[in-house]
């Protein structure tokens, strides 16, 4: 544990943490949620799905093989802030171009180190996630007034995350395909796209807003609804997007957001999780083949399995709490899961559905 002391995490609840900052010396307000992965913590700050959050690793070490150029899922940390316990000062990869440090100040993100992330984690586990501020650096004298400003943060449920992290303007990925895949951005990681073009499938990536009259005109095989932040319901225009782009009967994929999203579309309801599926080695059961998949989540919203209509299926459930992992409609080509095939981090044996997405194009 660090004896430095310049950085304080102060909870909604009024749980006052005190440890020592580093990235950038600014103030993060967020949703605290925590992740299990033992690596991969490059991609996952900047995977567009912890937006309006602050992530906590439970791994004790972190930033030992430091950050490198090729490893990020966007254009920059999407995170709020940073919760580790240990703080790797001498890192070393083949691929290193930097330390974790220098990678938050960049994009001017705090963090904090030197404090029992086992608690913290508890604590979430127990009584579910919470708002909370990170400040570095900090004053004794401030805990009262931040105390009471954590107490009254809004819900991430009243805000529209996905209009924070959607792309601005169509963008097109031409691998010299013969077909090609729309994807709905509602903050895709890069790794989806980069497995459909490997797969030599042209990707055409479109803002959250795009119309289904719009993705239509671009004569798709298929369309894929990508991942993204936030409460599903607050992203009511993608929703109307789906409805209509189901009614087209063409291939639909979608992955975590992508898969409320369509649940949604059909009408069915969602719900908040009590501290979410964060990380690269959560168990899901596959219902047709009875295989379990270890597999990469991040995910604070579920599908209730109880409000999916007749027309369609739970392909997948988690075999930690029992949620929906997977949807599939019983006649159309649509079908979506929970959890990310593209990992990263995370098992790479999840692929296979890539592979089944572009089957579904023929």
């Amino acid at each position: 544990m660090s004896k430095t002391t310049d950085a304080v995490l102060v909870m909604q609840d009024g749980t006052v943490v005190e440890g020592a900052g580093f990235g950038a010396k600014n103030s993060a307000e967020g949703e605290v949620v925590f992740n299990t992965s033992i690596c991969g913590y490059q991609e996952t700050l900047t995977d567009p799905s912890y937006k309006a959050q602050i992530l906590m690793m439970t791994y004790p070490l972190v930033g030992n093989y430091g950050v490198n150029k090729t490893d990020l899922e966007s254009g920059r940390i999407q995170a709020e802030g940073y919760i580790i316990r240990e703080l790797t000062e001498h890192p070393w990869h083949g691929k290193l171009t930097g330390k974790l440090d220098g990678f938050l100040k960049e994009y001017d993100i705090p963090g904090i180190h030197g404090i029992d992330t086992r608690f913290l984690t508890r604590k979430i586990r127990d009584h579910g996630v919470m708002n909370g501020i990170l400040k570095y650096p900090y004053e004794k004298s401030e805990l009262s007034a931040l105390k009471e400003k954590a107490a009254k943060l809004k819900s991430i449920s009243e805000k529209d995350l996905v209009e924070l992290v959607t792309i601005k303007k169509p963008k097109t990925y031409d691998v010299g395909g013969k077909k090609t895949v729309v994807v709905l951005d509602c903050g895709a990681k890069q790794s989806i796209i980069n497995l459909i073009t490997e797969r030599k499938i042209n990707v055409i990536q479109v803002p959250a807003r795009t119309t289904a009259k719009e993705i239509m005109a671009y004569e798709p095989a298929g369309i894929m609804i990508s991942n993204g932040p936030g409460d599903p319901e607050k992203v009511d225009y993608a929703i109307n997007t789906i409805k209509k782009l189901m009614d087209e009967q063409m291939p639909l994929f979608g992955i975590c957001l992508g898969n409320q999203l369509l649940g949604l579309a059909s009408g069915a309801k969602t719900y908040k999780l009590k501290f979410g599926h964060r990380g690269s080695n959560h168990p899901v059961k596959d219902l047709k083949t009875k295989r379990s998949h270890i597999t990469s989540q991040n995910h604070g919203f579920a599908v209730d399995a109880k409000t999916l209509g007749k027309e369609w299926e739970v392909t997948h459930v988690s075999l930690n709490d029992g949620s929906v992992e997977g949807i599939s409609h019983k006649e159309l080509p649509i079908r979506a899961v929970q959890y990310h095939p593209e990992a990263h981090a995370g098992p790479w044996y999840n692929y296979y559905l890539f592979d089944e997405f572009v089957e579904m194009l023929k």
